[in-house]
């Protein structure tokens, strides 16, 4: 099956972007970032940033939005069954020069698993920003919910004081 990623959540003043690796199969099919129930991704940021858990997806990616965040996947286009980022094959990177044209403050990448990480750093465009990998917040990455919380919470609070 081709995979295609989603465009980016960003604005202009974005400082810290995360990254994935290509959206799974539940959040192409919902066309929204990270919407299988079990991935970690949006309980995280709301713990991280005090915010009533919410299942609109406008104010989630306004949640983005308003913490100097911008959210996108390494992957543009790839072959995959199934969900797991160890499925993809083909792949087409995105753009990232283009985005940091738009939001030429972004100084330092989460990249949100090892693949994300990996693919980040094989598409040529880290750009001397910092890029750190995390833990991945995929339900298949079986790191105790707190592990991840913590590590997410202290790379966002570091990376949001530059």
């Amino acid at each position: 099956m081709i995979c295609r990623s989603f465009e980016p959540v960003y604005a202009p003043d974005a400082r810290v972007m995360i990254v994935g690796s290509m959206p799974s199969v539940k959040s192409l099919a919902d066309s929204q970032y990270y919407a299988h129930p079990r991935n970690a991704f949006w309980p995280i940021l709301f713990e991280v940033f005090g915010v009533e858990p919410t299942r609109d997806y406008e104010a989630k990616k306004e949640l983005i939005l308003s913490h100097g965040l911008a959210l996108w996947d390494a992957a543009s286009v790839c072959e995959r069954e199934g969900s797991l980022d160890s499925a993809m094959r083909g792949v087409q990177y995105n753009d990232f020069a283009a985005l940091y044209e738009r939001c030429p403050n972004i100084h330092t990448v989460l990249c949100n698993g090892g693949t994300a990480h990996a693919l980040f750093l094989k598409s040529g465009f880290a750009g001397g920003r910092r890029v750190i990998r995390m833990p991945s917040t995929s339900p298949a990455y079986t790191m105790a919910y707190g592990r991840k919380l913590e590590a997410w919470r202290a790379a966002l609070e570091d990376a949001l004081k530059e």
